[in-house]
Order: C-alpha cells, then structure tokens, then sequence
C-alpha cells in the first residue's frame, strides 16, 4: 500500500544532540536515545559462493558496530525476509527455508528480538567469504535478526555476542575468541562482548594485522582496510525510522493534494484552496476492500485542478491524530490569527513552553514528534527555538488506598504473613481498616497482634473496585480541599497513596485559615459579613513570619515541591492565630500566597478583604531579604 511518510530519519542527529541541552528527566532522555539508536560501525561485503567456494555472483553487506570482531566471524545471518534469500538458497534447503520464513512472518518484532526466547534458525545452503580470512562461511537464517535494521544481515561472531553465541551452541558453529579482556578474566562458558585487547586476529593472505591492539583501534584499523581493499565502508545506523503518516479511516485531517487522472501527477492545493474540509459522510465504517473510508464520498473524491481544468481525485487517506497533538501548543499563543500558523512576536515573547507536565508513555512519541516536527518549523522560520519544551516533569501516579490482605489456612486459621508457610496455598482476605493497627512498620490485626497482614496500594482501576471519584470528594469536601491534598500528598513527580482520611487534614487547614480571616462563626453556623483585620502596621516579628512563608513558598512552587509550601502556609496559619492583630498588609499577602493552591476560598477571602478586582490580577508577593535574617 503506497502511504505517506514524515522523513524523521534526516533530524535523527539533531534530536539526539539537542537532548543534551533540556531539563527533561534523565530515564526520557535515554529513552529517546534508544529509540533514535544511533550507533557507529561499518558495512562489510562477503561475497556469496558455494561449498567448493565458486562465486554465486551475489554479494552480502553486512552491517557490524564492532569490525574489529572480523576474525571471529564464523558465520553470516540473513533475516527471513532478505531480498537475497531466494537467490542464496540451494535446492536441497529450500523446502526447509521457505517453511521457516512462513512461520517467521506471522511474528511481531517484538517477539522475534525479544532476548529471552529460544534461538532459531536453518541453513541457506550457501557460503560466504571471510574478506579478512579468506575462509568459507555458512549462512543462516534466523528470525533474531531483522530486514528493517542494518542491511538485514549481520555477520556472526559467537565468542563475543550473546545471541550468536546461543546459537552457535544450539547448531554446533565455530566459536573464536579474538577479544581478551584486559585482565585477562572472563567467563570461557559466556559471549565476552566488552571491548578488550585483538588476539587470533592477523591474516598472511589478506595482509590484515590488528593483534594486540586495543578495540577501538582496532575497529579503525579494520574499516580503513576494508574501505582502501574495496570490501565495505564506514557507517552511522539509526533504529529510527521514518514515520508513516498516514491512515485508512475517516476522522482525520485530509492530505491538501490531489493527483491528475492521465498522469497521475501529483499537485497540491492551492493556498485559497486550503483548508480543505472533511465531507459529511453517513457511513464511515472501513470499505472491506483496504480502501479508506473517504472513497465512499465520491463527489468529494472527483475534482479538477483549477490550474489546468485537468479531471483529478483526492487523496482519500487521513492524516493520524499527530497532525494536531504535534504544536497545538503553538497555537494556544495565537488562537485567532486566521493568516499564519503563529505570529512572530508572540512567538519570540512566548516560546519555548517553559514546563510540560507529563506521563512517561508520551516519552518515544508524542515528545519525539513534537521535538521534530518543531525543529522542522524552525528550519522554515515559522519558531526561533530549536526545542519546543525547556523542562518536563513527570508526574507520579496517585494509587488507590492501602488495601490489607489476611491469609487463612484450609481449616480457616490465620496464617501470619511473615510465616514459614507457603503462602500460595492459603486463602486471601481483605480486612477493613478499622480492623488493623500498626506495631512497628508492619500492620497486624488488632484482635491477634501475632498476625501480620500484607499492606499494599494499586493503580486505581475499575476491576479492582478502588477508584476515588474526585465529584464525590468535591461534593463532601469542596474543590479546594481536593485540589489541595492532592498536592499534599507528596512531591509531584513521586506517586502517592490516596488516604480519604489525609484530606480531612488540609479541610481542617482551611477552615482555620477561613476562621484566622473572617472570625468564629455566629450561633446559626453562618459567618459575619467582613473580616477580623484592622489596619495597623504589623510588627518587625509579623513581618517576619510572613516574609519567611513566602521565600518557601515561592521556592518550593519553582522546584515543584508543592506538599512542602503547604506545610510552610501551615506554619504561618498556626504563628498567626497567636497574634494580638491580623493586620490587613500581612493577610492579603499570605491571601495572594495560598491563592494558586485553593483559588476559590482566597478569591472570596480577597473580596472580603475590601477588594473590587480579581487577585488573579495582582502581582505574587515576593520576599524581602531584611526580614529573612
């Protein structure tokens, strides 16, 4: 099927090396590394031939990252689906050949690379020629490697690769160390596949000599020979591949082309043409024939080029959701502008995001697409960065409550989860919490003390019964009191165990800040209209306390350290309500502090205050260095 695709490869460098230069998470980073897979080496010729060694005419690249390794190579491998196989199978293996890339074709990659499986593989009946020995090698094939990587062959050296050297093993190969650590130690049962000092590395009939030397030395040596000898060259490898862009279903934003009917040329849209709009479809469920949905809406699908009058149709493929997740965040800086994709200035004013909060799920795509299809606005002029994320967060997930499980043996006795006994054989039981205390770090009945329950939090899921429907606790408790314990719980980057007991603690810590402000409430449990503050100076002391909460404060929110400028507002609430006064300079400040963790119960105090405009307005207290000493 002939799709479109996103050339990703040609800014694999670039997205490696700007890496270096974000605030992002060290895991992610490495992440996109492995996925870009960047790694140097050569590509070698083996010249195919028979078992006599007369040449099949046919000549076999191999991709390597360790040339240095040549000596060891016993044999090659070429993957299933290799353009060469049919060509390199003898007769008498074919049967066996043909069998095993059938059954290879019905795996995922996944499946075939994965390290722990069995290795498996069969014989081409064909050789190769060692260029730097001169020997006559077999070839393989096997499903471990792959057309899509590389040149989808490799050249075998089962002394120093873990993969080669199980097979090997299973079919009974050569194995040649040419490797030595430089300790001299190593595992002569295991692959050494650490860099080290060439031994058994010298040919008198090829001329090539790299004994004794260190392996990277050594891997120069041996592409300087094989480029000058005619036998490969050096190369850069990527696992990175270029993105296919384009899907076989309705939702979707349309390609902006169309292709003439006698020639079927390609033309794009004209810029008064654009956007080009999905039709209206009635049926968009797939056609049962691999053409897309869009093929159903056949006066939409037929059109003419306004150029020539020529008949033509549209593409009828759509683009996937990337097409907008990839710099929707540019047009949050100019919504409106119906003439370009963002204007310049607010661009240059607003750019790079300065944090992204996000899950690592997003790390290989979302992240990588957006990073390359920003640098590709860049190249054009359309952003002045290079990146579009300065800093990621990842945020902690916030698991369902500790759940206590108690065992039972076949008789319905309790068994103590630190027992000598086998515990698979025993009957699970939750236990409410009302039933558990806690001696020490572990939690035991409180009926038995002797009996020790497991304490575990999970993911919040359906199936286990333990998600926390935040409109429930908004309902009880207000949004601010949720929105605050949230940040509570712990660091945001850190997953925590939610605890409906915890918020009943940061709802107590409101109320007594709504109390510090506004006064006990009357009789009736309303409160008065107004506030308890009086106009007076503050105290150096009052000055003091406020001054201290909010250089915490503010650090705290630029390190994302939420739970701990909580506790600091905390500690103000607790030092003021031993004031004589409330004086109003200092409540409005400490108002305006708590106003981005519980907005809407600052937003009233701030009306209260005597205020006629939003606090969303003022400008965030900052600290003074006089009252820190």
């Amino acid at each position: 099927m002939r799709q479109w695709m996103l050339r990703i490869t040609s800014y694999a460098d670039r997205l490696l090396e700007d890496l270096d230069d974000l605030d992002w998470p060290e895991s992610i980073k490495e992440m996109q590394r492995n996925w870009i897979g960047r790694s140097e080496g050569a590509e070698l010729e083996f010249c195919a031939v028979d078992q006599e060694g007369h040449d099949l005419g046919a000549k076999l690249t191999v991709y390597t990252t360790r040339p240095d390794t040549i000596f060891g190579a016993t044999y090659l491998v070429v993957a299933p689906e290799h353009v060469l196989l049919p060509s390199l199978t003898s007769e008498e293996q074919r049967a066996h050949v043909e069998e095993y890339t059938e059954v290879a074709a019905r795996k995922s990659e996944l499946e075939r690379t994965e390290l722990q499986k069995e290795k498996t593989g069969v014989f081409s009946g064909s050789y190769a020629k060692n260029p730097a020995t001169g020997e006559i090698i077999p070839i393989w094939v096997a499903d471990y490697v792959l057309a899509s990587y590389g040149t989808g062959a490799i050249m075998a050296v089962p002394a120093h690769d873990s993969r080669d050297h199980e097979f090997a093993l299973k079919y009974e190969l050569p194995i040649i160390k040419v490797v030595s650590p430089p300790n001299g130690n190593c595992d002569p049962e295991e692959a050494y596949a650490d860099d080290g000092i060439m031994i058994n590395s010298s040919s008198s009939s090829s001329g090539l000599n790299i004994n004794g030397m260190l392996s990277q030395d050594a891997a120069l040596e041996v592409t300087s020979w094989v480029e000058s000898n005619g036998f490969g060259k050096k190369k850069v490898n990527y696992k990175l591949r270029d993105w296919l862009f384009a899907r076989q279903r309705y939702w979707g934003e349309p390609f902006p082309v169309i292709y003439l009917d006698d020639t079927n040329e390609m033309v794009p849209l004209t810029e008064n043409q654009l956007p080009l709009t999905l039709p209206e479809l009635d049926d968009f469920t797939p056609t049962g024939t691999g053409e897309p949905p869009l093929t159903k809406a056949a006066d939409w699908v037929r059109t003419t080029d306004v150029l020539t009058g020529k008949p033509a149709r549209r593409e009828t493929s759509t683009m996937p959701q990337w097409a907008g997740s990839c710099w929707y965040y540019l047009r949050f800086m100019d919504p409106k502008n119906s003439s370009t994709l963002v204007d310049k200035a607010k661009e240059s004013y607003w750019g790079p995001v300065d944090i992204y909060v996000g899950g690592a799920e997003h790390s290989v795509l979302h992240l990588l697409y957006a990073r390359f299809w920003h640098k590709v606005l860049y190249d054009i002029g359309v952003v002045s960065t290079k990146e579009p994320f300065k800093c990621l967060i990842n945020q902690g997930l916030i698991l369902g409550e500790v759940e206590y499980t108690a065992y039972r043996d076949n008789e319905g006795k309790w068994v103590s989860a630190d027992s000598d006994s086998s515990l698979s054989d025993c009957i699970q039981e939750k236990v409410p919490a009302d039933k558990i205390t806690k001696v020490g770090d572990n939690y035991v009945l409180k009926d038995d003390p002797n009996i020790r329950l497991n304490a575990r939090a999970y993911k919040m899921s359906k199936s286990r019964g333990n998600v926390i429907n935040p409109d429930d606790v908004v309902s009880e408790y207000g949004a601010d009191s949720l929105r605050l314990y949230e940040m509570f719980m712990g660091p945001l980057r850190d997953s925590k165990t939610w605890s409906t007991g915890g918020i009943e603690g940061v709802h107590r810590f409101l109320g007594r800040t709504w109390r510090l402000v506004v006064g006990a409430p009357l009789p009736d449990g309303s409160y008065k209209d107004g506030t308890m503050v009086t106009d007076v100076e503050p105290t150096f002391e009052q000055l003091r306390v406020l001054h201290k909460c909010m250089a915490r404060v503010s650090e705290e929110i630029q390190e994302t350290r939420f739970n701990t400028a909580i506790s600091a507002m905390m500690e103000f609430v607790n030092a003021a309500y031993k004031w004589d006064t409330q004086p109003k300079s200092v409540i409005d400040s400490f108002v305006l502090l708590l106003s981005p963790f519980a907005p809407h119960l600052a937003e009233e105090l701030w009306f209260r205050l005597g205020h006629a405009q939003s606090l969303a307005h003022e400008q965030f207290p900052e600290a003074k260095n006089e009252y820190l000493k």
